[in-house]
């Protein structure tokens, strides 16, 4: 059994820095701008700051401080410590995370163009992988004790598996406390199996991330008094793939690679039927809609309170089987899985998240071809078009 005091205490760290530091976030944003106005799209019916994500920051930082003190003063065992498959230069990790924080700050603050924020990412994870953060060899599961060998391919996919899940939070912060929430359950969840992995390092990075997400709820969750804004929803998201990637998928089996993926699903989910209702659509796969599962459960006719609970709900149920999912044998491992998945797309497809929620109209009076929602009385008219060309297409 691990001694657990050292990560209460970056834990606490975390939590207590993020609540004292979350008001003068706050501040810095009214006094930057960096503010989000109500509009057709957003939940939030009054003005709220968005650079919560400082406080978040800095509660992560905290939490290292204390450990480095713990481990100089009072024996406690040194974390930064690689996996023997890596060779990690913790020192470019750190420049990693303050790039993309800087980017989420600049954006919170200039609003960036999808281009800038991408590139931003993609330099963060190449700073990470250069650092020697990289997905290793796989196991082959059809030949025993085999391994599938990525080579030089390892570093673009290990490149795009960060900023995929750097965006997977960023995508969901829709809902006051939803993505602090989430990555509070996921981080803590792999927290767990980092512990039991003997990763040490991993499982510093990830309590520090459930305190600092913990945290920030105080003044995140419904009503809101502050919004994490990217600078937080881009760090939480980078955060928990540097997590996956130093812990979970080391061993390199197809389930503990799989894992990570059910523990962030909820997300993921949410993502991948953003890009699918704009394809149905033919709406550019980076315009925003009303689409997402907040949005369904708000129409559905929950509250914002309600909403958020149902999510943190099923998001704990995957969370909860990916820590079974590690402990049994192959055939219960994929009946768990297989039942998880089912659960989710039954409750995708009863939110009908993959149905498009914005069209194309041709307007007859002006010659224009606009955008039409829900709201707008020629949205049924394309929606049954878009239905019979998909049905057309699956006969």
């Amino acid at each position: 059994m691990p001694n657990l005091i050292p990560y209460l205490c970056l834990f606490f760290a975390a939590l207590l820095v993020t609540i004292l530091t979350t008001p003068l976030a706050r501040a810095i944003a009214v006094r930057c701008g960096a503010v989000d106005y109500p509009n057709a799209r957003r939940i939030n019916k009054r003005p709220i700051p968005r650079m919560g994500g400082i406080a978040i920051f800095l509660g992560i930082v905290a939490a290292f401080v204390v450990q480095y003190v713990g481990t100089m003063n009072f024996g406690w065992p040194v974390v930064l410590v690689p996996s023997p498959k890596l060779d990690v230069n913790y020192g470019m990790l750190v420049a990693a995370f303050v790039v993309i924080f800087s980017t989420g700050l600049l954006d919170d603050r200039f609003s960036l163009s999808p281009r800038q924020k991408l590139l931003g990412q993609v330099l963060a994870a190449l700073i990470a992988v250069a650092g020697g953060l990289v997905i290793g060899d796989i196991s082959n599961p059809f030949v025993p004790g085999g391994f599938i060998q990525l080579g030089w391919v390892a570093y673009p996919v290990t490149v795009v598996y960060l900023v995929a899940y750097t965006n997977i939070i960023n995508l969901i912060d829709g809902l006051d406390g939803l993505a602090a929430g989430i990555s509070a359950i996921a981080s803590f969840t792999m927290f767990v199996l980092s512990v039991w992995a003997g990763r040490l390092d991993a499982a510093a990075l990830s309590i520090a991330v459930a305190g600092a997400s913990l945290g920030f709820l105080r003044y995140n969750f419904h009503p809101a008094s502050v919004f994490m804004g990217d600078s937080g929803a881009l760090t939480l998201g980078f955060a928990l793939g540097t997590v996956s990637l130093l812990s979970v998928t080391r061993f390199a089996g197809l389930t503990t690679i799989i894992v990570p993926l059910v523990i962030a699903a909820v997300p993921i989910i949410d993502t991948f039927s953003a890009i699918v209702r704009r394809l149905r659509g033919h709406v550019s796969i980076s315009h925003a809609d009303r689409g997402h599962i907040h949005h369904r459960l708000i129409d559905e006719g929950y509250d914002q309170r309600q909403a958020v609970l149902l999510m943190y709900g099923w998001t704990a149920l995957l969370c909860v089987g990916s820590l079974v999912m590690t402990q049994v044998e192959t055939v219960p491992r994929i009946v768990i899985f297989c039942g998880l998945l089912l659960i989710s797309m039954a409750f995708a497809r009863h939110l009908h998240l993959f149905e498009p929620v914005l069209l194309h109209h041709y307007n007859p009076k002006t010659g224009a071809d606009e955008l039409v929602g829900p709201d707008d009385a020629a949205f049924e008219e394309e929606a049954e078009k878009v239905h019979h060309h998909w049905g057309e297409g699956e006969r």
